[in-house]
């Protein structure tokens, strides 16, 4: 009998060990398949082509405060997207060959679960012509969230510009993830810069760190916006001359991007209107409040009650206090997870990533779904206090009844 009770333990290990075995051969294979399949971003929405340029841009006025060599120069990649002339030039790469690092740091599980980005496609023609027509057309600068490269938020931005917006988003050396430039050079993030390490302190300590990063985001954006000002007035033959109204500059941030617009609103007259895409506040602007309209839109966040999460809620609707009663808007999107707002996360990421998280509870709804939501809310906000066209997002939304009034 304990002969046989042995041999029944050792087939039944055997099988385990053999399914196992299979299982995650399957699962490699699924997931390298995934990998090299080609995927395109959802299609923009609005009745204009999209352009796309890529410009390095430094300021020999100014240093960058956050390189780890005094005197650096200020630096920065900046993207922008914009109404084009249909058929004007080519489809371009979703990342174009030569701003791709020459070595991405090798394979790790990290690589398999991310799909090749030589496989995804954007909608953007490359350098193309600006539309001859509907100019000069309103500005919505981008901002990432935390160290997330620009090119994440393409679906969001090809979204705007296909409803007649330029819209500029830019990665600064040292504190984006990784910038690649036209040359060749790559430099990566330090990690003094590092938005998430200012999580990990204490309230004041963490304040004082993200004031840093926020200040020094914010001498970017007035950097950029200085820039289109002068290609605008240029009376050269660029695609931006006296084609950009720099009197309706808009912006919206993800995440901690989210945060650095809301403080570039508070300082900067320039900003007329602005949006917070789940970004917890940081700075002045939680006390003192905005006079422009603004928009919080927020992933699901009915099951947040630790006391950060009520912290953050305390903030956000202190600052919504403060703001103009005809142009503030606080909206959340039931089912909607924080990491979905970009490319990265919902069109990029394996379906692995995101069957973990619907079966964590994290993630509800469709990825595509929340950019579609996502993308509708931004240009209602902006259509309606930049270009007077409509009102802000409907509450509640016959065509995105996810949508519900944050509380």
């Amino acid at each position: 009998m304990a002969r046989v009770w042995v041999r029944r333990v050792v087939r039944t290990l055997k099988y385990l060990l053999l399914s196992a075995v299979t299982g995650f051969l399957i699962l490699v294979a699924w997931l390298g398949i995934e990998q090299v399949t080609r995927t395109s971003l959802p299609e923009p929405t609005g009745p204009f082509a999209v352009g796309r340029g890529v410009y390095d841009w430094v300021d020999e006025a100014a240093v960058d405060t956050l390189a780890p060599v005094a005197g650096t120069k200020r630096e920065l990649l900046v993207w922008s997207w914009y109404p084009a002339t249909p058929g004007s030039a080519q489809v371009d790469d979703y990342l174009p060959a030569a701003l791709r690092p020459a070595d991405e740091g090798g394979t790790n599980i990290w690589t398999f679960l991310t799909r090749d980005v030589s496989k995804v496609r954007g909608h953007s023609l490359r350098n193309a012509n600006m539309a001859p027509a509907g100019g000069p057309f309103p500005v919505i600068i981008l901002r990432g969230g935390g160290s997330s490269q620009v090119l994440n938020y393409s679906s969001l931005a090809e979204d705007l510009a296909s409803h007649g917006y330029v819209v500029v988003g830019f990665d600064a050396p040292y504190r984006t993830s990784l910038v690649v430039f036209p040359d060749g050079r790559a430099v990566g993030r330090t990690e003094e810069n590092n938005p998430e390490r200012c999580l990990a302190l204490a309230h004041d300590e963490q304040e004082r760190c993200a004031a840093r990063l926020i200040a020094a985001s914010t001498t970017d954006t007035a950097f950029v916006l200085d820039r289109l000002a002068q290609l605008n007035a240029s009376t050269t033959s660029t695609t931006f001359s006296n084609r950009l109204d720099m009197s309706k500059v808009g912006l919206f941030g993800h995440s901690f991007g989210g945060a650095a617009i809301a403080e570039f609103c508070r300082v900067d007259p320039r900003c007329k209107v602005g949006v917070d895409i789940d970004g917890a506040p940081h700075g002045r602007v939680i006390e003192t409040g905005l006079r422009q309209p603004f928009m919080f839109l927020l992933s699901d966040h009915r099951r947040d009650a630790d006391p950060e999460s009520r912290q953050v809620k305390a903030d956000i609707q202190s600052i919504y206090d403060h703001l103009p009663a005809d142009g503030r808007v606080a909206l959340e999107i039931r089912g909607a997870f924080h990491f979905m707002f970009s490319d990265d996360g919902a069109v990029r990421k394996s379906s692995l990533v995101r069957g973990v998280v619907r079966l964590l509870g994290r993630l509800e709804i469709d990825a595509r779904r929340q950019l579609a939501i996502t993308s509708y809310c931004l240009r209602t906000f902006f259509d309606a206090h930049l270009k007077g066209i409509g009102t802000s997002p409907a509450i509640p939304s016959k065509e995105y009844p996810e949508l519900r009034e944050f509380r």
